[in-house]
């Protein structure tokens, strides 16, 4: 199910829903570039999944400019238009942030949150943000630096090609992004769904793409040290997306967060191994 709900600056969100009407509202942050097509794979019981196209993705209304704590007050529409009156959130990737922007900003309605292979901030303090990531993401933000008018012809032309290949041949994108756990996984129910969600996202443009990128390096609008409800950090040592040291450095400077961190998975198998899991602790905190 999908529809589309109006923020009070007049930008329109698409929602997409799943699972249980009656279950705990999850409100799921996709990736970076992705949509909020929800995955089957996500269905778990007492859950009621809750997705989004970010601002500028899908059918969602550009916010030009916008920070990661931006997304704060399009969550609290989304749960205000639908009556909620508790939910859970949790992010992936680029989503991530987006997740933990939530934790530390949103109202008592938010019970808990989690970050799956979230990047950490552009500037935290003793991690080297690039080391261990795929050659791709680490050309990606040498031009992010550079800023939107150096950005956006390569990300128009990434989207492009995005847009032009089947789900069979979706691994070629990622190249230098896929370990071996991710590279076994990116086949089947699990590359069709990603080919979905990145096609939806990008079909209108490459807008989302991009102020999500100059987001991430710009200040959050908040510290991830001052999250005081339920958090959890959750990644795999094989991810060459967003390197395991972006989790540990997370869970290392938020206090009183629960920490995941496997060497068996790498950045996409979390989304085949361990929402359900997430599922089960946001319904523990609940």
């Amino acid at each position: 199910m999908t529809h589309l709900v109006t923020t009070s600056d007049g930008r329109s969100l698409h929602l997409h829903e799943a699972g249980e009407p009656d279950g705990l509202p999850v409100i799921v942050h996709h990736g970076t570039p992705a949509s909020g097509v929800l995955y089957d794979h996500w269905t778990t019981p007492g859950i009621r999944l809750i997705a989004y196209d970010r601002a500028g993705y899908g059918d969602s209304t550009r916010n030009p400019g916008r920070n990661i704590a931006a997304v704060v007050a399009d969550v609290e529409t989304i749960a205000d238009e639908l009556g909620l009156d508790r939910y859970a959130t949790w992010g992936i990737s680029g989503g991530g942030p987006h997740a933990l922007a939530c934790a530390a900003l949103c109202g008592d309605r938010l019970t808990a949150a989690a970050s799956l292979a979230g990047v950490a901030p552009w500037d935290a303090e003793g991690l080297d943000w690039h080391a261990g990531m795929g050659e791709e993401n680490i050309q990606e933000f040498d031009l992010v630096l550079a800023g939107e008018e150096a950005l956006r012809p390569a990300t128009e032309r990434d989207r492009l090609h995005m847009l032009s290949l089947s789900a069979e041949d979706v691994r070629k994108m990622f190249e230098t992004l896929l370990g071996d756990a991710d590279r076994a996984a990116l086949t089947g129910p699990l590359a069709e769904w990603l080919h979905a969600s990145s096609g939806h996202g990008l079909a209108p443009g490459a807008d989302g793409w991009i102020d999500d990128d100059l987001a991430f390096v710009q200040p959050w609008g908040f510290d991830v040290a001052d999250i005081a409800r339920p958090a959890l950090i959750v990644h795999g040592a094989d991810d060459r997306f967003v390197p395991v040291s972006h989790g540990r450095w997370l869970s290392a400077h938020m206090p009183g967060s629960e920490a995941w961190i496997d060497d068996e998975n790498g950045h996409l198998t979390l989304l085949q191994n361990r929402v359900g899991e997430v599922h089960e602790w946001l319904l523990s905190h609940s």
